[in-house]
């Protein structure tokens, strides 16, 4: 069965929110990495020194769900906040993955096609047709 978990998109203060949710919630973050992280590769931007440290990924667990987030970059653009939220769903098979991206990008902006990351997951990302943005995610390293 999928989750569904939101995704949320700063323009630079992405571990400061974070830090802050944490000192609400509790918990610790199971992951956090910045941009400068990443591995070097073809699909790998120019970043300044100020956006390397900006947050790639980090993810709050809060009781059933988690809580997602990373800062936007020159590569991405600064988000608008209202359009800065996405609805993530983890799944658990490539298929499943492929199923969902298909067929609720239909009609939509399907902008980071399904592929297989770096971080050991097939993942992708759309707009819908109604404006709504998603993440698809399997985690190939948990499930095979």
């Amino acid at each position: 069965m999928a989750t569904i978990n939101p995704y949320l998109i700063f323009n630079g203060n992405c571990e400061a929110a974070f830090l802050f949710y944490k000192s609400v919630f509790g918990g610790e973050f199971p992951y956090i990495g910045k941009f400068k992280d990443m591995p070097a590769g073809d699909n790998t931007p120019e970043l300044s020194e100020e956006e390397g440290n900006r947050i790639m990924h980090v993810c709050l667990p809060i009781g059933q769900a988690v809580l997602m987030g990373s800062d936007s970059n020159s590569a991405s653009g600064d988000v608008v906040f209202g359009s800065n939220v996405s609805i993530s769903i983890n799944v658990e098979s490539k298929d499943e993955a492929d199923r969902i991206f298909n067929g609720l990008s239909v009609g939509g902006n399907a902008y980071m096609p399904m592929a297989d990351t770096f971080w050991g997951a097939y993942f992708g990302m759309f707009t819908d047709k109604f404006g709504i943005n998603w993440m698809v995610n399997f985690d190939k390293n948990e499930k095979q």
